[in-house]
This record gives structure tokens, sequence and C-alpha cells, in this order.
């Protein structure tokens, strides 16, 4: 039934109003009132008010209500009979003073929800054997028009039943009278909020847990949510697939141009990803030229651009909360130097290999991936005279950790790092979604050829991995040495 139900929710009802809980002021009655969809204000767009973003049927962009369902469904079908998980939303970060950053949901929540908002708790408990065995509660804020005017709307708890599809929804003030009962028979409690915080306030869970009559055993959540997480779905893979479209095509844009600072690229690019739909950027983006693309997670990006030099831009765009992954290098002039145009060529033969392994029949892990590659890596740059037979440390291996310090690649969804504590050591399978991007960092040493001193090359693609292929999300984004001089 709970499944069946949540396929109901999401068939389009457009003639179905909307029953608006709206609170009234102590001297005025209270009322109920029936209103459509389309003219009530909620916490994220739905499809009656934002038909131009989502579809009927999606909670958020590309994934609908029946998915959300399922994820709830695999996480509880995943936990011991009578288990209880509980999540909360994350919280609204302050620059300075009264100055809040934009809003972002923690992934796990978002994952099993599709609810962004903040002040809010959500329950999942498994009820029975059988998949599809669980009650979903959502604690959140009711809805409050004084409230609202100073802060923008939020959704209300009719909302979080009609459109989250929660069995039943909570007034996220009242919790703790309204937790404890769903806890006290629960064999287990599966959560990642901090239980051993040093002040209570910032531990609710904590607090509601002392109180109840019983000792409950408590579990990290996060290492059954992992491995669901991890897997992509032939949905998410869709919506990272147009983010990485929209992202590549903008980094062939960009390449197109020619650029004098950084800061005039960094704008471009921000403003490349919104104007084609997604919605910004997914991360605070790299954009170096010459030797500061040595620097990995170079974010200044206040410099001068110079003809000589090579601009390494590591940006993608983010839409549905889904990111993409993206690292280009090309000549700021429009045409490689010999040094420059041998020093890319070996990063791409290598990053070649590296996607190329990228298929579930082969049965290799990321940190095998990675090994490969700097194997494939380091036989290009031996063919262009770097030296890796002694003299530094054990030799080849140490250089190469010179050269090329980081890791190949890293798993890639609702987070730029995705699922954190998933292992790089897990075989990839069908549906996992990686970046694969090795890069060359030349110091200004003697060890190293002196025309190549100074360069930095990295080139990343973010690919899905399917049985015996993989799809690369990225490929908008143009990376041969032709088709890079050809723009201009």
């Amino acid at each position: 039934m709970r499944l069946l139900r949540a396929a109901l929710r999401q068939t389009p009802r457009p003639s179905r109003g909307f029953i608006a809980n709206i609170p009234a002021p102590s001297w005025r009655r209270s009322h109920t009132t029936s209103v459509s969809a389309a003219e009530l204000e909620f916490g994220q767009p739905v499809h009656e008010t934002h038909p131009h973003i989502l579809k009927a049927g999606e909670i958020t962009p590309g994934i609908t209500a029946r998915e959300y369902a399922d994820r709830r469904a695999n996480l509880a079908f995943s936990l011991p009979t009578g288990a209880v998980a509980v999540l909360a939303a994350a919280e609204v970060k302050y620059r300075s003073g009264a100055v809040f950053y934009p809003f972002r949901q923690e992934s796990n929540f978002l994952y099993l929800t599709g609810f962004s908002e903040p002040n809010s708790l959500a329950v999942i408990r498994k009820t029975g054997p059988a998949l599809g065995d669980y009650d979903f509660h959502l604690f959140c804020r009711p809805k409050d028009p004084v409230a609202e005017q100073w802060s923008g709307p939020w959704s209300g708890l009719r909302a979080a039943e009609d459109v989250f599809n929660a069995d039943a929804a909570g007034d996220i003030h009242h919790l703790s009278a309204l937790l404890p009962p769903l806890l006290r028979d629960a064999t287990r409690i599966y959560t990642d909020i901090p239980l051993h915080a040093s002040s209570p306030a910032t531990s609710p869970l904590a607090t509601i847990l002392q109180s109840l009559p019983v000792s409950l055993a408590t579990s990290a959540l996060h290492p059954h949510i992992n491995p669901l997480r991890a897997i992509k779905s032939p949905a998410e893979t869709a919506v990272m697939r147009h983010a990485g479209c929209v992202s590549g095509r903008a980094l062939t844009s960009a390449m197109r141009r020619r650029w004098t600072s950084e800061p005039d690229l960094h704008a471009y690019l921000a403003h490349a990803f919104t104007n084609q739909g997604l919605s910004g950027p997914a991360y605070v983006p790299v954009v170096a030229g010459g030797p500061r693309g040595r620097l990995i997670h170079y974010v200044h990006n206040t410099a001068l651009l110079r003809p000589h030099e090579t601009i390494l831009v590591d940006a993608g765009g983010e839409y549905g909360w889904y990111i993409t992954d993206i690292t280009r290098t090309w000549p700021a002039s429009g045409r490689f130097t010999a040094p420059q145009r041998d020093l890319y060529g070996a990063v791409l033969a290598a990053q070649r290999a590296g996607v190329a392994l990228c298929r579930a029949r082969l049965g290799l892990s990321l940190d095998e991936i990675h090994r490969a590659t700097e194997a494939a890596l380091q036989t290009e740059l031996e063919r262009l005279g770097f030296g890796f037979g002694g003299g530094f440390g054990r030799g080849g291996g140490d250089l190469m950790g010179v050269l090329f310090p980081h890791h190949v690649g890293h798993y890639v969804g609702l987070d730029v790092h995705d699922v954190p504590g998933y292992p790089r050591s897990v075989p990839l399978k069908a549906g996992h979604c990686v970046t694969i991007e090795p890069g060359v960092y030349v110091p200004d040493d003697e060890r190293f050829p002196q025309h190549f001193r100074g360069l930095a090359v990295r080139i990343e693609d973010s690919v899905c991995v399917e049985d015996d292929s993989q799809i690369v999300l990225t490929a908008e984004a143009v990376k041969e040495v032709e088709d890079i001089e050809a723009l201009r």
C-alpha cells in the first residue's frame, strides 16, 4: 500500500484544490479554505507553481515522488525490523551577522525526502519485513504568514503530506512531545545526528532519547544510505547528464574567447551555467592562469592572464541538486606552445586510458584505476624525457607523487565528492558515477626538464559506469588539441 499511495500522489490532479491551514491572529477565528495549489507559495518549486521547472509528478527536477518513495523503501528494507531512521535537515549558515548563505539541504535528507527546508526532521520506521513496509513522518514548520512575510514562503504541514508524501506531518516546535511515541518501540535507532553534543540545545534528539523510559541502542545511519546513493538510478543519470552537457558547452564557449583576467572568466562561467537553465555553479571554481594551475584548489581567481600561459579551469554546474565536475586546460593565446602541447598530450592519453577502464565488467575500483592511470602517465612522461630511475627517495613512485599528488577520481552525485565515507576500493558497478582527472604539476625544480617547469595540466570528466561501456557526462567540453585550437 505504501508504494501504491506514493504512485497515486504523483499522478496529476489539476482539478483538486489544496487544503490550506491558514493560522489567524488570536483575536480572529481560524478557518480552513480550499484553493488551487497554483495560487499558493511553497518553500521550493512544485509542479503547480513552477511547471517550467518541474514536470507533473516530480518533486525535484527529473526525480519523481515515486522514486523518493522507492528510496525510503530501500533504506527501510536494509534495516532490521522495528528500526527507526532519524535525519535532521541542514541549518541555515551565516556569512556574517544576519547575512546568510543560500540554503542547501543536507544531502542524505534531500536524497530520501526531496524536501529543501531547514528546521525539519525526517523519521522513517520499518514496520514489517517486506519491501515497502515502512512509514514516513516529516516534522517541519507550520505555515506562518507573518514570519513568511519576512523570511519568504515555506511549505507547511499539509504540503508535507500532500506534496512530499509524508504519512504524517508534525510541528517541529512540538518535537519533544511528538517524537517519543515514534521511538519507544524501536529495536534500534539509526541516525547521524550528534548524540553527545556539548550542549543539549544543539542535540534535541539526545535530549529526547534521554527522556525515554528505556535506553535505546543507536547506530550510524550513513553506512546504510551510502550504498544506495552510490548507485545512480536512470533518472539521476539523466539529471547529471543534463548538467554535464550544459556545463560542457559553457566550458567550450569560454575556450572560444580571449580572456585577460581570471575574474572575468569566473563571472562568465557562472552566468553561462544559469543562463542555460542550471541552478548555478556546483562549487567554487578554480580559474588559474599559468603557474597558479599548480595549486590544486586555487580559488582566488583574481590574477591577470598572460597570452603565453595556459588556463586551468575546474568548474561545473548544478541541476536539481546534482552536480557535474569538469576540468579543462587550454592556451590563453588559442594555440599550444610545443612544451604545452607535449605535456597536455601526455595527460590526455592517460586520461583516456582511465576513462576506458570505467566498465563494470572489468571489476576495477577507483583505487585500481588510479594505479593504472598513474602508470600510464609515468610512461608518457618518460617518453618526454622525465627521469624516474632514481636519485630521489625510492625513485619513480616518489617523483610521480610530486608531479601527480592527488587521486585520479572520486564519486559524484548530490555532492562533488559524493557519499562521504564510501570507499574508493569498491569495484565499480553499473550506476556508479565518478570523475577521472589525472594531472601533472611541474615544479620549478632541476630534477625535471627545463621547458616543462612551471606548467600545469589537468583534464577531468564526470563518467557514469555501465556494464561494457561508460557515459562521459561532460563530453560537450572539448579536449582534443585540434578541437581546442580550432575554436579560435
